[in-house]
């Protein structure tokens, strides 16, 4: 069988794909429905919708929403806990941007003469 990009085979491997509806979401997180909804109103994901309006959810989505449950089942508060969960996210970003620009561009050291 030959993939192509413009197949949906292909897209099995796209994290961002929203290859997930809200109750299999919902059962794969061990959480509820209403959770999802909860971390979707404090902007902590967007979920796409289907073409019938349905919210479906992507691996990268499930896994900030783990992130998200872990910290709800630890006793903090949904919207401390998704507040948290970005501020993580923009940390991360922010540290591997700092990286990138320390990193050495050629070789060190004077230049030969």
């Amino acid at each position: 069988m030959h993939v192509t990009a413009d197949d949906p085979v292909s897209r099995l491997d796209d994290d961002d794909y929203p290859a997930y509806t809200m109750g299999r979401a919902a059962e794969m997180l061990g959480t509820t429905q209403s959770f999802l909804r909860a971390i979707g109103e404090a902007r902590l994901i967007t979920p796409l919708r289907s073409p019938g309006g349905h919210r479906r959810y992507s691996r990268y989505q499930l896994r900030i929403a783990a992130r998200a449950r872990e910290l709800v089942d630890q006793g903090t508060p949904i919207d401390a806990a998704c507040r948290i969960v970005i501020l993580e996210d923009q940390l991360q970003e922010a540290q591997r941007i700092n990286a990138e620009h320390h990193r050495p561009t050629g070789p060190s050291g004077p230049p030969a003469v």
